[in-house]
């Protein structure tokens, strides 16, 4: 099939019902009908769960002279980016499935390197009951100068769903009528991201902790909101230069006036 110079490969492209489902980007998207009902629900692909634990069952078995605390090491990495990849579909009994996979892979492992222990043994060594952690395999790494630090592996079922909100259908990015919705939105996903987090504390230690319409200071109590001082639907950007936090009743008030907030100039000290 070709258009305008465009070619699409045959063995990678398909036309399917959405009720059958398809793969993409390593999940799957699929329609459910049950009576009068229709449910859509996007899943991590059998594909991409099988290519994964494939890829953990791989590296266990090439560990076999790693300590335990070495291959968390090794596996804690690979499980965080797998399961903060699949977080914000419906993935909640996934991670739970690949959690008891995991774990029978790394119980084997166990088995093998000490043949001729009881179970009990094996278990009070590498699966310590420490509180509320059972069956959690542990380990211990050694830091450059000599500290000792105990480490246990990620389950991937540890990581937080975090579902997308769905955006309102007659928003429009380029109405100003919609802008404190999407500055909201905004808001929200700074809060989620460490770089986000990272931008709220230096907006806040630009502006001395104070808003710049009351002059006031924003804590935890009063709350806060991210103001772009050029609107972002006249062009404005998201970067920090374009951003203040305001108080949310400033912030409305800025919207409803439609008041014009400077950047707080810098503070010098002779």
């Amino acid at each position: 099939m070709r258009e305008r110079g465009l070619e699409l490969s045959a063995e990678k492209t398909v036309i399917t019902h959405i009720e059958h489902g398809f793969d993409f980007l390593g999940q799957t998207v699929r329609k459910y009908r049950k009576g009068k009902h229709t449910k859509f629900l996007i899943t991590p692909s059998k594909k991409n769960v099988k290519a994964f634990l494939r890829k953990v069952r791989k590296k266990i078995k090439e560990s076999r002279d790693l300590t335990a605390g070495e291959l968390i090491a090794e596996l804690n990495p690979m499980i965080r980016g797998w399961a903060l990849y699949h977080r914000h579909v419906v993935s909640k009994v996934v991670f739970h499935d690949v959690d008891h996979a995991i774990f029978q892979t790394i119980w084997k492992w166990a088995r093998r390197r000490h043949r001729h222990k009881p179970r009990r043994w094996v278990k009070e060594k590498y699966f310590p009951d420490e509180g509320p952690n059972r069956w959690v395999f542990t380990g211990v790494l050694k830091g450059k100068e000599g500290q000792v630090k105990v480490v246990r592996l990620l389950a991937a079922s540890s990581i937080r769903i975090e579902r997308h909100t769905k955006i309102r259908a007659p928003a429009n990015p380029y109405d100003p009528a919609w802008e404190q919705y999407f500055e909201k939105r905004l808001d929200v996903s700074m809060v989620r991201r460490l770089k986000g987090k990272r931008w709220l504390i230096h907006l806040w230690k630009e502006q001395q902790g104070l808003c710049p319409v009351c002059l006031q200071k924003i804590t935890k109590i009063t709350g806060w909101h991210s103001h772009h001082i050029l609107w972002r639907s006249k062009g404005g950007s998201d970067r920090v230069e374009n951003r203040v936090l305001l108080h949310p009743t400033c912030h409305q008030q800025v919207h409803s006036q439609r008041l014009h907030v400077e950047k707080p100039r810098p503070v010098t000290r002779a």
